[in-house]
C-alpha cells in the first residue's frame, strides 16, 4: 500500500500535470513551467525556463501591446484573461486562450501565474459579434500562419478562386486596404 503524499508532492504534482500550459512569470521571464507547454507550444518546460516570454509571441509588437493591457487589466483586479494569437515552436501562429493571475496588484508583472489553452481559430479568430463567417475565420487561420491561397484551397478542397473572394470579403469587413494590413489586422486583434 502506498503512503500518501505530502501537500508540497501534491502541489508540485498538480502545477506539472496541469491540464493547461501553466507557466509562473517573473518580470514576463518564464520561471517555472507545466508538463503541458510541450503539447500547447512544442517547447519543454526546461527550454522555456529562464526565457522571455516574447519568444511565444508572434513579433514584438504583440508582446508589447498584449503586455500593457493586461498589466492595466491586473491593477484593476487580480485575475485576466483575454484571447491572442501566440507563436509555436515551429513558427505557427496559433489563437490561444490566456489567463492570468498577479501576485501583486501593484506590479501586476512582478510575479503573475499564466495558463495558456488553444481555441478553434474557426470560432474565435476575430473575437465576438464578428461579421466574418466560419469559413472566413478558417482561411483566417490560414493566412495568418503565412498559407497561399492555392495551399488554403486544397486544404480546404476548394478553388483558389474561392478563396480570394472570402480574402476580398474580408478585407471589405475588416476596413483594411489589402492582404498585407488583414493580415496584420487579424494579428493585432487579441492586443486591441
Amino acid at each position: 500500500m502506498q503512503r500518501p503524499a505530502a501537500a508540497g508532492d501534491y502541489d508540485s504534482l498538480g502545477f506539472r500535470n496541469a491540464p493547461d500550459a501553466t507557466l509562473v512569470l517573473a518580470e514576463r521571464l518564464i520561471v517555472r513551467a507545466s508538463l503541458m507547454v510541450e503539447t500547447v507550444f512544442g517547447w519543454s518546460p526546461q527550454a522555456l525556463e529562464g526565457r522571455s516570454m516574447r519568444c511565444l509571441y508572434p513579433g514584438e509588437t504583440d508582446f508589447e501591446l498584449v503586455g500593457e493591457r493586461a498589466c492595466k487589466a491586473l491593477r484593476e483586479r487580480p485575475f485576466y484573461r483575454d484571447e491572442r494569437f501566440m507563436r509555436h515552436k515551429d513558427g505557427r501562429i496559433v489563437w490561444m486562450e490566456g489567463r492570468g493571475r498577479t501576485m501583486d496588484q501593484a506590479d501586476p508583472h512582478r510575479l503573475a501565474i499564466w495558463t495558456y489553452r488553444p481555441l478553434d481559430t474557426a470560432e474565435s479568430a476575430v473575437g465576438a459579434g464578428s461579421l466574418l463567417t466560419a469559413t472566413e475565420k478558417r482561411i483566417a487561420g490560414y493566412l495568418v500562419n503565412g498559407f497561399t491561397s492555392k495551399e488554403i484551397a486544397k486544404s480546404l478542397g476548394c478553388s483558389p478562386r474561392t478563396v480570394e473572394v472570402h480574402r476580398a470579403n474580408m478585407i471589405r469587413k475588416t476596413g483594411v486596404r489589402n492582404s498585407f494590413e488583414l493580415v496584420r489586422r487579424l494579428l493585432d486583434i487579441g492586443s486591441a
